[in-house]
């Protein structure tokens, strides 16, 4: 089968070009693919566990997303009944990792700062306006049809990663299923522009409360007021096209109504949230990655945290079986761990990350499910076992197996 290119990855998203990115690093000529004309910059992620930053640093980008964003170690979470606010901080990991912060910085920004340096590859390009619509492959290779503005075209390589979201054409052409179940609220995340010297309120606060609850972070320090992500949960019946005009009950009833009258909507982006797995992260010569692998809700930021350990592993083990240095095999045992990290500690931990955040009716529950963060503000050594639960859904490199 003849193919103008080693490697396509289906979508130019942050898992998508890190792939590419660390495929092209290795020698090989990858061809991202990309529906949308441009990067897209709506609400989603942003905030990027201490455990992730090792792996863009390997990849060469971490300096730049570091300037690019900020640095942040703390932590709170207040709980609106009882007006208590519980504050830690990931200064316990200090002297225990290189990387003892999160960063914060826009899904989109990522994804710029990742496209800059894949641009410098003459082995790497990236096709916008070019939509998957079917996939097919034999023993070979795959042959991938895209439509862009002139009609359809075939492009030709022995694998593709599907990198395109929860909807993945790419997972649906290879027959395998998203098994799961999909939350019945909607999440409603926005950037917003408030205040920053509000008393009290950490860079990432959770705002407990089976109404209004949300996730309430800082994403950059420009402007006179900072940009905020507030994230949080509404009725799915309600119109979603109408959510702006309801967020201003929401924020008068969280920060009181000065901040909510001089807050400023930068963007909106209501979605559903599932706890899904494809059935299998390996089809033949298609493999999956980041949310077309799996999809989590988005309390506790788990959701491209796993998609950045997917691609760290992915973009090295499959550089390796293209260029002769290790196994095939070796995708099977990606696809293996990686299902296996979602199934059995990502999507449960997100699960109680919601169920804590926004279900917090029974006031015993809720009093028992925050002891743990409690012992976390006053013993360092505890917090920081905590803390490591992120590294712990990192897959360690397959080459070292």
């Amino acid at each position: 089968m003849a193919e103008e290119q080693q490697v396509i990855v289906a979508g130019a998203g942050p898992t998508g070009l890190l792939n590419a990115l660390g495929l092209a690093q290795q020698g090989v000529v990858v061809t991202v693919v990309e529906r949308a004309s441009a990067l897209q910059d709506s609400p989603r992620a942003m905030v990027y566990h201490w455990a992730t930053l090792g792996g863009l640093a390997r990849l060469g980008v971490l300096d730049d997303a570091l300037r690019t964003g900020f640095r942040k170690q703390d932590y709170a979470y207040r709980v609106r009944r009882t007006g208590e606010i519980i504050e830690y901080g990931l200064s316990a990991l200090e002297g225990t990792v290189r990387h003892p912060y999160n960063l914060h910085l826009g899904q989109g920004a990522l994804a710029q700062v990742i496209l800059r340096h894949l641009e410098t590859f003459e082995n790497a390009r990236v096709l916008w306006d070019h939509e998957v619509t079917a996939v097919s492959q034999n023993r070979e290779g795959v042959e991938v049809t895209v439509r862009n503005k002139s009609g359809d075209k075939v492009l030709r390589a022995p694998w593709l990663v599907g990198a395109d979201g929860a909807g993945s054409k790419v997972r649906g052409e290879a027959g395998l299923g998203f098994d799961g179940m999909t939350w019945p609220e909607r999440f409603v995340a926005t950037n917003v522009r408030f205040p920053d010297d509000r008393p009290g309120w950490a860079q990432s606060t959770f705002y407990v409360d089976d109404v209004y609850g949300a996730i309430i972070a800082k994403i950059d320090e420009s402007g006179e007021h900072g940009l905020w992500r507030y994230t949080y949960m509404e009725d799915d019946a309600l119109p979603a096209e109408s959510a702006a005009e309801r967020l201003p009950k929401f924020l008068a009833n969280v920060f009181g109504e000065d901040t909510a009258h001089g807050t400023e909507l930068v963007a909106l982006s209501p979605y559903r949230m599932h706890q899904r797995s494809a059935s299998s992260y390996r089809a033949g010569r298609v493999l999956l990655v980041g949310d077309a692998a799996h999809a989590t809700n988005p309390t506790g930021g788990l959701g491209l945290t796993m998609g950045l350990f997917d691609s760290y592993v992915l973009n090295e083990a499959l550089g390796a079986v293209i260029q002769g240095r290790a196994d095939e095999g070796i995708l099977d045992v990606y696809a293996d761990l990686r299902r296996r990290a979602f199934l059995e500690k990502a999507s449960p931990r997100a699960s109680a990350n919601k169920r804590l955040l926004f279900h917090s009716s029974d006031p015993v529950k809720l009093d028992q499910d925050l002891e743990a963060f409690r012992r976390m503000s006053r013993d360092p050594e505890f917090a920081a076992k905590r803390l490591y639960f992120t590294k712990t859904l990192e897959t360690p490199s397959l080459l070292a197996l």
